[in-house]
């Protein structure tokens, strides 16, 4: 299950950020993880002045919007970090880390659900797609600055190479409070039906709906 979400910041939320993807420093994407040969971008320099404030305003558009809340059901979320790439870079086919060590927070994240939240105007680069393999099909995304993406973390995935201009985006991962996509998946939906057909049911009957997917959370979290 994947979601996507335009215009997820405001606008003066995109506007911080992207001023401080200019302003601040970046390091070689590879010093976080040295043996992934497939990584060739950049990140925020987390002693950089703008980090805490950017990881502080995708942390707080995440507790702000309550369609994101619903998908991920989120019990931990790892602080977002700028990313950049340049033309030429690009990040090969991988699958993200089971367990993040947090080493910061001294904690360990695991990792249920991968977010990607876009920066730069999409018109103003050449590939950089985030590619999901999902089964036997790889899917493109790439959206508006501002937009998120959240998928399982189980897929493989890649970013295409950039051939113009510079993406920058902010990833982070969600340790969710339903450990199995699956169950995940089928808590979201009865959500989904009860906002959207629950002013048309009789008031027993969506209870009797809220009753199933609040005991089903009880069973699985």
């Amino acid at each position: 299950m994947i979601l996507e979400i335009e215009n997820f910041l405001t606008p003066q939320e995109l506007q911080r950020l992207q001023q401080i993807g200019d302003e601040s420093s970046f390091l070689n994407g590879r010093l976080s993880n040295p043996h992934n040969k497939a990584k060739n971008n950049e990140q925020i320099d987390q002693a950089a002045p703008g980090y805490k404030e950017s990881s502080q305003i995708v942390g707080n558009a995440m507790a702000r919007h309550e369609g994101f809340r619903d998908f991920a059901m989120p019990n931990r979320i790892a602080p977002p970090l700028l990313c950049k790439y340049e033309a030429g870079m690009a990040y090969g086919t991988h699958v993200d880390a089971a367990l993040l060590p947090l080493i910061r927070l001294n904690m360990t994240l695991r990792s249920d659900i991968s977010v990607t939240v876009f920066l730069s105007d999409h018109t103003s680069y050449d590939g950089g797609e985030l590619v999901l393999h999902i089964e036997s099909r790889k899917v493109p995304i790439k959206l508006p600055a501002g937009g998120l993406v959240a998928y399982p973390s189980t897929f493989l995935h890649e970013v295409a190479e950039v051939t113009r201009g510079q993406r920058l985006v902010a990833i982070t991962f969600v340790e969710s409070q339903i450990i199995d996509e699956r169950h995940r998946h089928m808590i979201y939906s009865l959500g989904e039906i009860s906002a959207l057909e629950g002013l048309t049911m009789k008031p027993e009957n969506r209870m009797r709906l809220d009753l199933v997917r609040h005991n089903l959370i009880r069973m699985w979290s």
